[in-house]
């Protein structure tokens, strides 16, 4: 792609789908904007998880920061559990172990991570 503006819908991106229902239930990701749109330092990815499903319980060593958009779930964290609900940001640091699950319905929120995360 690589143009210098880039406007698009997320609903024209395939979903990548995540759902062994172990590990990971009921998400979808579109990486909005990446690599492959020529963005030199960050990706912006748009996450669905659908009611009662739940991201892995994992950790990495880079931040990133989350805003959601709609829906309501539960961030788990080594600090504990924290609601989170349609109109909140969240930072999560590097090595910091998280986990995000939807609650009564879907979940929906924009996660930005440095092109090395992806």
């Amino acid at each position: 792609m690589n143009e210098l503006i880039l406007v698009g819908k997320h609903e024209d991106i395939n979903p990548e789908i995540m759902n062994d229902g172990k590990v990971v239930k009921g998400v979808e990701k579109r990486i909005l904007i990446g690599l492959k749109a020529g963005a030199p330092n960050y990706i912006m990815r748009h996450f669905k998880i659908n009611s009662g499903g739940f991201t892995p319980d994992h950790a990495h060593p880079w931040e990133h920061e989350v805003y959601v958009l709609s829906g309501n779930g539960i961030l788990k964290t080594s600090e504990g559990e924290k609601a989170i609900k349609a109109g909140d940001y969240v930072f999560i640091s590097e090595n910091e172990k998280h986990q995000f699950c939807a609650q009564d319905g879907p979940i929906e929120f924009i996660c930005v991570i440095p092109k090395y995360g992806q």
